[in-house]
């Protein structure tokens, strides 16, 4: 209910496309800092209470991963719609329970990522469909960052950047080109432990993937994902920059050319 999720609802909100709130969260002392947003009705640490309420009609599943399968279950058997975070299960077999529970529940499942719905990915599908670049063949996805330093859940069973970033790709070409019909890939744990929260932990997941989609007919995609990945950019020099994450703009004088990415002020260093 912080962060980007809340300035969301905030917008939608302004719009009239939603209600009064209910949020839930294991952590009580999220309480008063929660129930200073507007639009929220009450904060409770229990998420039957949410299930039971007959004024709930949408339930959004935002915690971390390894809860998505089971919270969502309890929500379409107690027929709420469902909007889950991405994945909506971590094994094939949940996710295929509530696929089949979406079909007998009086509420609806929608699962993110929402990329393919984007008007980005939308005029390419119909760039696709219509021939505008002949018959696709092949195609790459590549999304993969140096991991959170935060969240011990992200490296545990359940978690890991296949899961959180890897999604968009296989989603989007999915969406582009057709359902997959074969799948073989190469995963790795380059980093055994890590530093998060301040604390060396023990990595359960693997942090490295190469992935090859066969869509049929001789067409193929891979997807490279992990948490292994180099700073975004790198600015060569003395003393230099090295950018992992955030918000920065470089440009070159004179013309027009400019580069953006997205950096962490916090986590801008010099070497």
């Amino acid at each position: 209910m912080r962060g980007p999720y809340m300035s969301l609802i905030r917008q939608l909100r302004s719009r009239g496309q939603v209600g009064d709130l209910v949020a839930c969260d294991v952590n009580p002392d999220l309480r008063d800092v929660v129930l200073r947003e507007p639009g929220v009705q009450r904060f409770t640490t229990d998420h039957t209470e949410v299930l039971d309420d007959p004024e709930v009609d949408v339930v959004l599943v935002l915690t971390s991963m390894p809860e998505h399968g089971r919270l969502a279950k309890a929500a379409l058997l107690a027929g709420k719609h469902v909007l889950v975070e991405k994945p909506m299960a971590t094994t094939l077999e949940e996710a295929a329970e509530l696929v089949e529970l979406s079909k007998t529940s009086a509420g609806h499942l929608v699962c993110a990522p929402f990329v393919i719905l984007s008007p980005t990915f939308q005029a390419m599908w119909r760039h696709i469909r219509d021939g505008d670049i002949g018959r696709p063949a092949l195609a790459r996805g590549r999304y993969g960052w140096d991991g959170p330093d935060w969240g011990p859940w992200f490296y545990r069973a359940g978690g890991g950047p296949l899961f959180d970033l890897g999604v968009y790709n296989i989603t989007a070409l999915a969406g582009l080109l057709g359902p997959v019909r074969r799948v073989s890939a190469f995963t790795g744990r380059l980093r055994p432990q890590r530093v998060v929260d301040g604390e060396l932990i023990d990595v359960e997941t693997p942090d490295n993937y190469q992935i090859t989609l066969d869509f049929g007919d001789a067409v193929l995609a891979t997807v490279t994902t992990g948490s292994t990945t180099a700073p975004r950019f790198t600015e060569p020099g003395r003393p230099g920059a090295q950018c992992p994450a955030g918000a920065a703009r470089l440009r070159r004088r004179p013309g027009p050319y400019a580069l953006a990415a997205y950096v962490s002020p916090s986590r801008l260093r010099r070497p």
